[in-house]
């Protein structure tokens, strides 16, 4: 699978687990929802305290699985080298991701208001490997 299929399936396709590594360097799996940005860059929207922004800072290293929404089918596995964009400059990002994956927000400061007071942040990373492929 080469980047482009990935970044067509990750566009359609929104639910994943997400791998940082803790310190020992066990992997750490979390539930997110992902998107893909005009560069096609992997998305997700998480709070500051986050253990995986934590293991991140640390070690930049991400490894994605994302499903179909019935879980079973096709699936995809995504990896790269991951950056923590921080609020203020975070919030545009915010709002395109929720766009890219739900469409309008009913009220955009409310949603503005709310990403602040969670202290989110994004996590966006370029795909760097994409499989399966053919051969397994």
């Amino acid at each position: 699978m080469d980047t482009s299929q990935a970044v067509a399936y990750l566009t359609e396709n929104h639910n994943g687990v997400l791998a940082t590594f803790r310190r020992d360097g066990m992997p750490q799996l979390s539930p997110v929802t992902v998107g893909v940005d005009d560069a096609g860059r992997v998305m997700i929207s998480t709070r500051a305290a986050a253990m995986k922004v934590r293991n991140l800072q640390r070690d930049p290293r991400v490894s994605l699985c994302v499903t179909p929404p019935s879980f079973i089918g096709e699936w995809i596995q995504v990896e790269g080298r991951a950056e923590i964009v921080e609020l203020p400059a975070a919030m545009d990002l915010l709002v395109e991701l929720y766009r890219r994956i739900r469409g309008e927000h009913p009220d955009w400061d409310e949603f503005r208001q709310a990403m602040s007071d969670q202290q989110r942040v994004i996590i966006r990373f370029a795909i760097d490997r994409a499989g399966p492929t053919a051969a397994g």
